[in-house]
């Protein structure tokens, strides 16, 4: 373990590359922790203009490649991880993918290659790490939903189940880590101001803004703000919660 590290918490992010995952690793990194992007190294060029934007932060934020689908895979990278920066005390679940269809059209492999990530993908890391946090008596856990989640979405059964499902996963592994010292929440992010919004034809992304009550996209400094606050050390007391981020799009009690 490399001791220059082991005082500062160390956070990990899937789907660290990307309009989310990389403005949540510099919130995080700006808290003070030691920050490991995990996302797919496919395209070199992708990790590259990552550690560019990141440079001012220099080691604190690190990457390692990861493909969240295979549970071998996270439990190799995490105890990695754990061997270089020390043990991981921060988790942040942010990879996400869409494959957008009515139900009519949905293939099985657009169902299952969804599930294997933006579901199965939050069980593979979080149960590699819960034993190591319950041993220490801390940890934070969030999990990136969706406001498609809560509401639903023509076109997304499928990663309406899962995001759904995130906050199911949340609240459950909440009880059983609460006397643990291990938070677990989920962030619902509404309509933001990223690539996958920015592909959405200009008409259409129109309408989605004129339903926001605040009037614009979310940036993606809203959501990883909300990530920092509830990774913070003195966030104890808030667990099992879904805080949603989403300019007023969807409300409920």
């Amino acid at each position: 373990m490399n001791q220059t590290n082991t005082s500062r918490r160390v956070a990990i992010v899937t789907g660290g590359i990307g309009g989310l995952g990389t403005e949540i690793c510099r919130h995080l990194a700006r808290a003070g922790r030691q920050v490991v992007a995990l996302d797919l190294a496919a395209r070199s060029e992708r990790v590259a203009a990552f550690h560019d934007e990141l440079a001012e932060f220099g080691d604190a934020i690190g990457f390692a490649p990861l493909d969240v689908s295979n549970f071998d895979s996270c439990q190799q990278a995490i105890a990695q991880i754990e061997n270089r920066y020390g043990s991981v005390d921060i988790v942040v679940n942010a990879a996400g993918i869409t494959r957008d269809a009515s139900l009519r059209k949905m293939t099985p492999q657009q169902w299952h290659e969804l599930m294997q990530v933006n579901l199965d993908g939050v069980f593979n890391i979080c149960r590699n790490v819960v034993d190591g946090m319950s041993a220490r008596g801390f940890g934070r856990i969030v999990n990136i939903s969706s406001v498609n989640g809560q509401t639903g979405q023509f076109g997304q059964t499928n990663y309406s189940a899962a995001k759904a499902g995130v906050h199911g996963f949340s609240m459950a592994l909440a009880r059983e880590t609460a006397r643990k010292g291990i938070t677990v929440n989920t962030v619902s992010p509404g309509y933001c101001d990223t690539p996958m919004v920015a592909a959405v034809p200009d008409d259409i992304r129109a309408q989605i803004i004129a339903g926001i009550p605040v009037g614009r996209l979310g940036a993606p400094a809203d959501i990883a703000r909300a990530v920092a606050f509830l990774t913070a050390d003195d966030a104890g007391y808030i667990t099992g919660a879904n805080l949603p981020v989403n300019g007023g799009y969807f409300m409920s009690f």
